[in-house]
């Protein structure tokens, strides 16, 4: 046990703040799977999940530690999601990469999301932010939190859980949706002091810029086999 709380609590001390060496390693398996999700490999989701895992154990650490830094339950209960969106997503990738036929394609073709299917994530994403923020509330930070505080994190939450099914789709919407996510992430992590995260989603930033254009690209440009079987079938 005295190994593994070691590990737990090994940390880099950075302009006299520590930074666990869980959020550094957390934040490299995300960016590798983002980079993974960009090019569409099947890779990506097992590789987040990893991520997902340890920044799980960070953002929920004050918790049970009074002494750590402030809990984001947001920021801690969309690891939670991601881990199950990112299963879901991981199944539906190799599927798609199975009937193709070729392991070394990419696993889906993207597109834009339908009216409907964007009405649909629209409505759910305002009515979660409302309900969160409440729920978030109510929990409490564990600090006394101003107000904005719990719609901030329920904007991280709901959006998060938005962008990562629109990818488990194939919508180029994804994307969008990350960056509305990390124009509120970016500042609420840096005033929590979560310093490699909050630089990690600024490169997420212009990695997401940079993966909208490949995506839109291909989805102007390649055709979706799965696509065309079932209006050859219809």
């Amino acid at each position: 046990m005295n190994i593994f709380t070691r590990l737990y609590e090994a940390h880099l001390t950075i302009a006299g703040h520590p930074i666990t060496w869980r959020e550094i390693v957390g934040n490299a398996f995300g960016f590798a799977s983002a980079i993974g999700g960009l090019r569409r490999r099947v890779w990506a989701w097992p590789i987040g999940i990893v991520g997902n895992v340890l920044l799980f154990t960070v953002f929920i650490g004050a918790t049970f530690d009074a002494q750590a830094q402030q809990p984001l339950f947001g920021q801690a209960g969309r690891q939670v999601f991601f881990i199950l969106t990112s299963i879901y997503g991981w199944w539906r990738w190799n599927e798609h990469r199975k009937a193709r036929g070729d392991a070394n394609a990419a696993a889906i073709t993207p597109r834009w999301a339908t009216v409907r299917e964007r009405t649909a994530y629209l409505v759910a994403a305002v009515a979660g932010v409302l309900v969160f923020q409440w729920v978030f509330s109510v929990i409490g930070a564990g600090w006394p939190a101003p107000r904005w505080y719990f719609w901030c994190d329920a904007w991280i939450f709901v959006g998060s859980m938005v962008a990562t099914y629109a990818m488990a789709r194939g919508w180029n919407d994804f994307w969008l949706a990350w960056i509305a996510v990390d124009l509120v992430g970016v500042p609420l992590l840096w005033h929590s002091q979560y310093y490699p995260t909050a630089i990690l989603f600024v490169v997420y930033g212009v990695l997401v810029l940079y993966g909208f254009t490949v995506w839109l690209k291909a989805s102007r440009e390649e055709k979706d086999p799965e696509r065309e079987l079932v209006e050859v079938n219809s």
